[in-house]
């Protein structure tokens, strides 16, 4: 995989902040600009509730002016009012602009994962995707929305109780300048622990994932070995240490919030002394160290936001660079420039001098050359672990040849477009995959505008419409999670079905008929007899049974071509192929 530079994981916080704003806020710039406007207008409106307090005070308890009676609380009710409308529209927009900012982060995660390389899904488990998909999206929301118009509010109100508090008095500020480096150095502390806490929660709770699908992935291995408490041990100690990075989380944005307020107070405490020598000096009104008091407060209150939004903003940092990573990560399976739409044609394959390695590895193929015409059926046979797999995943481009090329009609596959290569290509698989669905939706996922007609008469071309009529509710059965709710040999036959239907004119079978019973594997195989007729199948079979009717069958050994022929040539040659027919005839005789 190729992956960007500078690397999204370096970013510092500022590059990241400026690239959430542009892939996701711009776009609603308007609603965001209207938060903002509301965010400083509480902020003004906060510190002018503060600023009428020396008037108050010296107007209404120090000067008994009359008409201060009514003016100054209906100032005080006016923008109290005010400050409270602000502050609806502020949290609406965020409530409204945060869901619509995860939804895109989702979407846009889950649209890379979902056309990313077969080998790069497979560095990472699923579990990791998941907690991806729905856990540092939230993150990353409080992050972009609450996170930064609520920092700008605070910090506004910070401002505003500034400039109140050095209206009230400016001598009594001077005590700012010993605050506000203080109070900085405290938040900056205990954000750099809250960053690191968050990491290592955002590191287990994708471990978290992997664990918990692991085990119900693998209930019937679990279940059938008695290791319930094993894999219930195992969560809980994943949990543990995921709990064990939120408490230390918390535990520093708990602190740095009083810490910050402590600070303030024992300020407060230093003011209130010096404000009292002034007033008896008679340099300070009674209303000025009231004013200058509850600016005090405001401010005070206001850093005690700013520093539990510093683990907000530490926490979408960190999942914006995990995030940022996923996603700039370029697929190296993809359209070649000028790429070409594969027309419909014979469905001729063929593998000239193909050689295939994964990332880092030895050969996995070396020197494959053989073509398949159309209404041929090749078999590949041999050794668990020889390569059989591999080469039908180089067909549809799974996975690039790294040697040699793979052509369909003459045509390099690499030089056409992937979705007209893989439209013409049916694939059915030892385990097929079938959606949490309705049998009618599954059969129907490669040509979803199908009518009811279609998709009963493939059903009944792989032998499936029988059993789907004696369903309550038919074609419109939900099938459950992966099928759960129909037998092998159905899900097979659905399988079968959505292969008819999507009528390519290249089939690949990759031990279609392998973990099946007799009654269903005979079902099966005779569906597959009509899925095969006039189309080019390469097919994969561990059983040798299944094979013996194919034009050519194929020996893979070690990522090679050992042995070459039909059934009959093959036993007569006394190699590979017959010691695997040999041993396959023997254990069919102990079983019965």
């Amino acid at each position: 995989m190729t992956a960007p530079s500078p690397d999204a994981a370096e970013l510092p916080a500022r590059a990241l902040i400026g690239r959430i704003a542009r892939t996701y806020l711009a776009p609603r710039w308007k609603g965001l600009t209207v938060a903002m406007l509301a965010a400083v207008c509480v902020a003004i409106l906060s510190s002018a509730l503060v600023s009428i307090l020396k008037p108050a005070v010296n107007d209404l308890m120090v000067n008994h002016k009359a008409a201060a009676l009514l003016s100054i609380p209906a100032a005080i009710a006016a923008m109290a009012i005010g400050r409270g409308l602000a502050q609806i529209i502020q949290a609406s927009l965020i409530n409204r602009i945060g869901n619509a900012v995860v939804g895109d982060v989702q979407v846009q995660l889950f649209g890379k994962l979902v056309r990313a390389d077969l080998a790069h899904l497979r560095t990472q488990h699923s579990g990791a995707y998941v907690s991806s998909v729905l856990y540092d999206a939230g993150l990353i929301r409080e992050a972009a929305t609450s996170g930064v118009i609520n920092y700008t509010q605070h910090f506004l109100t910070v401002v505003g109780a500034i400039w109140v508090m050095v209206a009230a008095d400016p001598y009594l500020s001077l005590t700012l300048i010993v605050a506000a480096p203080l109070s900085t150095s405290i938040m900056r502390r205990f954000s750099k622990r809250t960053t690191k806490a968050a990491k290592g929660a955002m590191v287990e709770t994708s471990a978290l994932s992997t664990a918990i699908m692991e085990s119900l992935d693998g209930v019937r291995v679990v279940k059938i070995e008695n290791r319930e408490a094993y894999e219930e041990a195992r969560v809980a100690e994943v949990v543990q240490r995921r709990q064990d990075f939120l408490v230390k989380g918390a535990n520093a944005r708990a602190r740095a919030a009083p810490a910050t307020e402590t600070l303030m107070t024992i300020i407060t405490a230093g003011v209130i002394a010096y404000a009292g020598w002034r007033s008896q000096s008679g340099h300070m009104s009674v209303g000025a160290f009231v004013a200058f008091l509850g600016g005090l407060g405001v401010a005070s209150q206001s850093l005690r936001q700013i520093a539990n939004l510093q683990t907000v903003m530490a926490e979408g940092m960190s999942a914006a660079r995990r995030l940022f990573v996923a996603l700039d990560v370029e697929p190296e399976i993809g359209d070649a420039p000028g790429a070409t739409v594969l027309a419909r044609g014979e469905g001729l394959i063929g593998f000239e001098q193909v050689g295939f390695a994964y990332a880092g590895g030895p050969a996995t193929l070396t020197d494959i050359s053989f073509s398949v015409a159309r209404g041929q059926t090749v078999a590949l046979v041999g050794p668990s672990g020889g390569g059989k797999t591999t080469l039908l995943n180089l067909i549809p481009r799974f996975y690039d040849a790294t040697e040699g090329r793979v052509t369909i009609d003459g045509t390099d596959i690499r030089a056409v477009t992937l979705s007209s290569l893989r439209d013409q290509i049916a694939l059915v698989t030892q385990e097929p995959f079938l959606f949490d669905d309705t049998i009618r939706a599954n059969i129907a996922y490669a040509r979803p505008d199908a009518s009811q007609a279609e998709i009963e008469q493939a059903a009944r071309n792989a032998a499936a419409h029988d059993f789907i009529t004696t369903l309550p509710k038919g074609y419109d059965t939900l099938v459950g999670e992966a099928g759960a709710r129909l037998s092998g040999g159905q899900r097979q036959r659905i399988a079968i079905a959505r292969a008819f239907l999507k009528n390519a004119p290249i089939l690949l079978l990759d031990e279609a008929t392998s973990a099946l019973d007799t009654e269903s594997e005979a079902l099966v195989q005779a569906a597959l007899a009509r899925l095969m007729d006039g189309r080019t199948t390469i097919l994969i079979a561990h059983r040798l049974s299944t094979v013996r009717g194919a034009d050519r069958i194929y020996v893979i050994d070690k990522g090679q071509v050992v042995e070459q022929g039909d059934h009959t040539a093959l036993i007569a040659q006394r190699g590979l192929y017959a010691r695997l027919a040999q041993r396959q005839d023997l254990e069919a005789e102990d079983a019965a």
